[in-house]
């Protein structure tokens, strides 16, 4: 014995009390009072839209294969419940037990409960033929309103209501597109035309079908002007086509001479960039001084420095004989170079610049005078020992003494060199050292290293000097900018 389920949501169904005594009177009357589907008259046009559904399911029909999902309501003759081959009799219960778990998915409370009146409900029939029998009749009777609507029975009451819902919603559906029909229908008869209309309709036509042979005719005329036209243009094309290959010509002509005078260009640039290069290089090869580079004179408070090192001592601001020698070394290198520039030698002195360890060699004036080529002259150092005091007395800086002091003759003999020079070919007034040079003293002061405490009279003398140096710095700089070239 098979069970009923519902066709849209497969829910085990109880039959109605109604249905239990089913008699075959009633069969026939049950059966005979449902609608018979009538065929739909046939559409005279079809649309595209139509035809096209129709080729599909046409081909979906021939290659239809086993369906996917089938009715659960069959022939009694295909009723075969699901059951132990061995069991002799049929029980309710225990077929809807056996039934195949695929069919039967796994049963929410609502179904277990409805399942349950309906075993108890089965149990409460007399035996188990009779049961099957009203099952296959009611099976049989859903099947014959199933073919006979569009509608699979049986349903649950819930699938009923859901069933009535969407029946209600196209109902409504219908009844709009209905009252869109007639309401256009009523315009459509509304916007007839009258017999007046009609024959204006017939006259506007008239006058259009002469204007349009008219318009042929005035066609036919533009035609042939056309083709004459045509014939212009095609000798207009020709000479055009000429006129192309000249223009071609020129343009080539054209941007050949423009690469030459482009490279002629850039030939003129770069020679203009390199004589702006090297012009502006010559004008600073032309303000360069050699002499000012080479030697910076200045000062640093009280002491006079040249290329940075200070040249004297102070009692609280001692200074290293390692910087003193060193600037004394660049002062004899000074004053070698300016003499030489200026063309000015010393007949009993020679200026020996070694760096911290310069020396002045004095000759004797009486055998070189004689002829004597192997007199030698003493050697004055100029530089002092780093482990002597300032404070001892002359005696140990004797030999810096007159070194320092022969310096200063030296000094002397380029400054008057100076003065001369400048008197005999300017004609202007005598320049001068900016101070007077006599024996030891320059300025007025001594040049001697002294006693203890007079370090600061010494290192005063020693800005004098580099003060003087500058000066004979200064004129031999300017010596070939005042010649005229």
């Amino acid at each position: 014995m098979a069970t009923l389920y519902c066709q849209k949501c497969r829910t085990p169904l109880k039959l109605d009390s109604s249905l239990e005594d089913l008699n075959p009177a009633s069969f026939k009357i049950l059966a005979d009072a449902a609608p018979v589907l009538e065929p739909r008259p046939p559409v005279a046009q079809k649309s595209a839209a139509t035809a096209q559904r129709r080729q599909q399911y046409d081909v979906a029909s021939r290659s239809e294969g086993t369906p996917l999902q089938s009715r659960g309501i069959s022939d009694s003759h295909r009723l075969k419940p699901k059951m132990n081959p061995d069991m002799s009799y049929i029980d309710v219960t225990e077929s809807i037990l056996a039934s195949d778990p695929r069919d039967n998915p796994a049963p929410t409370p609502t179904k277990q409960k409805t399942a349950s009146k309906r075993s108890n409900s089965l149990k409460t029939t007399d035996s188990g033929e009779s049961a099957s029998e009203q099952l296959a009749m009611a099976a049989r009777l859903f099947e014959i309103l199933s073919s006979r609507s569009d509608i699979d029975h049986p349903i649950c009451s819930e699938c009923t209501d859901l069933l009535l819902d969407g029946l209600q919603k196209r109902q409504a559906s219908v009844l709009r597109e209905r009252d869109a029909y007639i309401d256009f229908l009523k315009k459509v008869q509304g916007d007839m035309p009258t017999d007046e209309e009609k024959a204006q309709t017939k006259r506007d036509l008239e006058d259009a079908q002469r204007r349009e042979r008219e318009a042929l005719e005035e066609l036919e005329a533009l035609e042939a002007e056309k083709a004459k036209m045509e014939d212009e243009i095609a000798a207009l094309d020709v000479e055009a086509e000429e006129l192309d290959q000249e223009e071609e010509q020129f343009w080539q002509q054209r941007n050949a001479f423009t690469v030459e005078l482009a490279a002629f260009q850039e030939e003129r640039d770069s020679l203009q960039a390199q004589l702006a290069h090297d012009t502006k290089v010559l004008e600073a090869l032309q303000r360069t001084n050699v002499y000012n580079d080479t030697f910076v004179i200045g000062h640093d408070g009280f002491f006079g420095t040249i290329n940075g090192l200070r040249l004297g001592r102070l009692p609280d601001r001692p200074v290293e004989w390692a910087e003193i020698n060193a600037a004394w070394g660049q002062v004899v290198l000074l004053l070698s170079v300016v003499a030489e520039k200026l063309g000015c030698s010393f007949k009993e002195y020679k200026l020996v610049p070694i760096g911290s360890t310069s020396k002045i060699v004095k000759y004797d004036l009486k055998q070189q005078s004689a002829g004597d080529a192997r007199a030698k002259g003493s050697i004055l150092e100029l530089y002092s020992s780093g482990n002597l005091s300032l404070g001892l007395g002359g005696l140990f800086h004797g030999k810096f003494d007159e070194a320092m002091i022969a310096f200063l003759d030296c000094l002397r003999m380029v400054g008057e060199n100076v003065e001369r020079t400048t008197s005999a070919t300017t004609g202007t007034t005598r320049m001068k050292l900016p101070y007077r040079i006599v024996k030891d003293k320059i300025g007025d002061v001594s040049i001697r290293l002294g006693n203890f405490g007079q370090d600061e009279q010494w290192t005063k003398a020693c800005k004098f000097t580099l003060t003087c140096c500058k000066f004979l710095l200064a004129h031999a700089s300017h010596i070939d900018d005042a010649r005229p070239r």
